[in-house]
């Protein structure tokens, strides 16, 4: 659930926040991306991780209701050349699903570095942000969904449209997990979302925010300032049968009054039950691509915004950008990602 856009806590606390989760084909390996503290707030408080946190990747398998395999990263406090010292563990069975089981250690190493090692190459630190989207596009959709209405694009010109997010970066974690490694075999059918926890006073861990499919925060809870909804908390297995009315519900209105959809009801369920649970699908393996006829993971130039502003409307929505815009903040080759 995308967390670029600027709120008070998030201006706080960016660390926190998780900004983009993309999956795809490595080097005869899965790639596991997380972006968070995006500067885009213009507050740009803290650099870095927090040091009090842990970054997880959760993956189910073959459509379970719950993860089954996990990968943890800790960080330390910035040191004078502004790098953290790292760990990542491995979690599986029931441990990815037990937030006091200590895991497997398998890689550390610094921010700024690769690092790996065995079936792992890790690699985190500050890079240019490889996300794009006109903002005000952005506003035109949250205006209908607000007032159930249609979407007014007269403020709006496809032709004129810019990146808001041009110049701005995010922290990013990556990890490649070869496919030899025995969970992640080639062809495996995986659902995959990220979460920041924090420790708590109390010595246990609470989950402050949570991501699998791209764009779900800005449609749908907009004016959520202080990160209050259930939804950043729970766990994917809860999100239909706790949220999927208000999804369907929101749906339905904009569909109805944009009349793009015969029967606004049935479509707004249809789309309450494909983005949730809120897990990113990927074939492990084959190409990515969170695209109009498929969603297979997501890359970095797959156009998420376009793709989800025209199933929320059951009409096609160009964003008026391309990928183009943002090929300077994408690698071919590990860590995938461009050091800002």
């Amino acid at each position: 659930m995308s967390h670029h856009l600027d709120t008070p806590l998030a201006a706080q606390g960016g660390q926190l926040y998780i900004d983009d989760l993309y999956v795809f084909n490595g080097d005869r390996a899965t790639v596991f991306v997380m972006d968070v503290n995006s500067s885009v707030t213009k507050a740009d408080i803290k650099r870095g991780f927090h040091a009090e946190a842990r970054y997880e990747f959760k993956i189910h398998f073959n459509g379970a209701e719950t993860e089954e395999l996990a990968y943890r990263f800790a960080f330390g406090e910035l040191d004078g050349d502004s790098r953290q010292t790292l760990q990542v563990y491995e979690l599986t069975g029931s441990d990815a699903r037990d937030d006091s089981a200590m895991g497997t250690p398998v890689v550390q190493g610094r921010t700024g570095e690769v690092c790996g090692g065995g079936n792992f190459r890790v690699w985190a630190g500050r890079i240019t942000d490889p996300f794009y989207i006109d903002l005000g596009q952005l506003a035109t959709v949250n205006a209908a969904f607000k007032n159930r209405a249609k979407v007014d694009r007269s403020a709006w010109r496809a032709d004129q449209a810019t990146n808001s997010f041009a110049g701005t970066t995010v922290e990013s974690i990556v990890i490649e997990v070869s496919q030899d490694e025995p969970l992640l075999r080639d062809g495996t059918e995986i659902g995959v979302w990220c979460r920041t926890l924090l420790a708590t006073d109390a010595g246990g861990w609470r989950q402050i925010n949570r991501a699998g499919h791209p764009m779900m925060w800005p449609i749908f809870w907009p004016t959520d300032t202080d990160f209050s909804d259930p939804a950043n908390a729970r766990h994917p297995g809860q999100d239909l049968p706790e949220d999927g009315e208000e999804i369907a519900s929101a749906v339905a209105g904009v569909v109805a009054a944009n009349g793009t959809a015969a029967d606004p009801q049935s479509y707004g369920w249809s789309v309450a039950r494909q983005l949730y649970p809120d897990l990113l699908s990927y074939k492990v393996g084959t190409a990515a691509n969170y695209g109009f006829a498929a969603r297979n993971g997501r890359t970095m130039a797959d156009n998420a915004p376009e793709v989800m502003f025209s199933l929320v409307l059951n009409t096609a929505m160009t964003s008026g950008l391309t990928s183009d815009v943002t090929r300077g903040a994408r690698s071919d080759t590990f860590p995938y990602v461009v050091p800002a």
